[in-house]
């Protein structure tokens, strides 16, 4: 058996927030990754998730935790300097179609805003294939948190989860009026 890492703790309770809004039907979850990278000592870990429900625009949720290996070194052999760089990074993502009508995204913007606050950057993209024209846009959200998470902030990753299934809904309710 092994000691688990500042990783695994939160990848644990990230999965046990979700499974649980899962299991009582809250939301679907749609994928799920756990990767080890042996080249670069790096983890990473994804999941996937939607709200069920009869709208046509859903949104697809996902966050992402990811420790480099400066952060597995930090927490194996710590010392004074290295402390700091124990924990994960964390990214959300919200990814939905955009129709042909076009979305209002300085509004959607303020909606982001309101609900994460200036503090994280805010990325919105568009993916769109030109070699494909019948293909819907996808439209991209990023939420980074640009800076290092650690174990102090578990109830964190938790009460994340809740908002990230707000953000779906507003921004359900946003594309579908």
């Amino acid at each position: 058996m092994f000691d688990p890492t500042a990783f695994d703790n939160m990848k644990v309770i990230v999965e046990g927030a979700l499974y649980d809004r899962d299991l009582s039907g809250e939301i679907i979850i749609t994928d799920r990754n756990d990767m080890v990278n042996m080249a670069k000592m790096s983890r990473h870990f994804n999941i996937s998730f939607s709200i069920p429900q009869g709208k046509p625009k859903a949104v697809l949720g996902k966050i992402e935790l990811e420790s480099k290996l400066v952060h597995l070194s930090a927490e194996l052999l710590p010392s004074s300097q290295t402390e700091q760089l124990v924990g994960c990074l964390v990214k959300l993502f919200f990814t939905f179609d955009i129709e042909a009508v076009e979305v209002d995204y300085h509004g959607l913007n303020t909606i982001l805003l309101g609900i994460w606050g200036t503090s994280r950057k805010i990325t919105l993209s568009i993916r769109h294939d030109p070699l494909e024209p019948n293909k819907k846009k996808k439209g991209i959200i990023t939420v980074d948190f640009e800076r290092l998470i650690t174990e102090d902030q578990l109830d964190d990753l938790v009460d994340m989860t809740d908002v990230m299934i707000t953000t779906q809904q507003k921004i359900t309710e946003y594309l579908n009026k």
